[in-house]
């Protein structure tokens, strides 16, 4: 099967107007559309409706806030008509039953739907340096992978249903939350004790207890307090919600999701809208005891 000849891109907010940068670079012409005028990157062309970029794309790429919104948008495809033989790639994280509930919707119609979440915040975007995690057939990663190596370093076939690339992003996710809230409490108990950040930083980054907050997140953004991640709370919040209900369901141990979870509602409920994620610390700080 021969690669997309042309594409689309539906979502162009904090990680899909960088991630359509990079597919812009490549030789397939790409149409984009987003509810917030003005977002096309330069290279594409910005339509003024979802059912013109679906109409002309043989592949569209979704970047969307949630689940309820991808199936919005998965239901108005359905109901398009001629769209039999398209392929659809969501990116955006939204759960296992959601991306289901996207893929019946669609193989109903005959479009292809792929679950595809990405990582790697948007510096990763940017640099088109994230991952991403190919829930689908695997032939269809095969036949996008010259697209997807215009905007991903790494791409991950992890099985060929809808719901399985939802389940790793999760628990990558439930992961990242976990390092970053660990290492706060942590880095926040050693400056009680008169250490000084980076010297705490720089021991335990070649120490048994680093992670991607010690390496990455503080030093870079939380020493400097530009907090600047790229990535927001409400958004990491939203994710490990997600993963602490699929735990319930699936009934996996949950005991340390359940703790994260109700850290990261505390922290969502205490910042404004669109705050980076790494302002945790600040949340946390402020609770220091006396």
């Amino acid at each position: 099967m021969s690669a997309p000849k042309t594409l689309g891109f539906i979502g162009l907010g904090q990680m899909g107007q960088p991630i359509a940068a990079n597919i812009a670079n490549g030789p397939a012409p790409l149409l984009c559309y987003d509810l917030v005028a003005g977002r096309a990157p330069e290279g594409a062309t910005e339509v003024v409706s979802m059912a013109e970029v679906v109409a002309k794309a043989e592949t569209t790429f979704l970047s969307l806030i949630d689940g309820a919104v991808v199936n919005s948008v998965a239901t108005e495809i359905a109901a398009m008509g001629g769209v039999a033989g398209k392929v659809v790639v969501d990116m955006s994280t939204i759960g296992p039953n959601a991306a289901k509930e996207a893929a019946a919707t669609l193989a109903a119609v005959g479009v292809t739907y792929i679950d595809a979440p990405v990582s790697g915040g948007r510096q990763g975007a940017l640099k088109a340096s994230i991952a991403i995690i190919w829930g689908g057939p695997k032939a269809e990663m095969d036949r996008h992978r010259e697209i997807i190596d215009l905007f991903c370093a790494n791409a991950f076939h992890v099985g060929e249903e809808p719901g399985q690339g939802q389940a790793v992003k999760l628990l990558n996710n439930f992961l990242t939350a976990t390092s970053m809230s660990a290492s706060t409490e942590a880095v926040l108990f050693g400056l009680h004790h008169g250490v000084d950040m980076k010297t705490i930083l720089d021991v335990v980054k070649v120490s048994t207890g680093n992670n991607t907050a010690i390496s990455d997140k503080f030093p870079n953004r939380i020493l400097p307090r530009t907090f600047d991640a790229g990535f927001f709370a409400e958004l990491m919040n939203k994710d490990v919600q997600l993963y602490r209900r699929y735990v319930e369901e699936a009934g996996t141990p949950g005991q340390i999701g359940a703790q994260v979870a109700d850290v990261w509602q505390q922290v969502d409920d205490a910042l404004p809208r669109q705050s980076d994620f790494t302002r945790i610390f600040e949340v946390l700080e402020k609770r220091k005891k006396k």
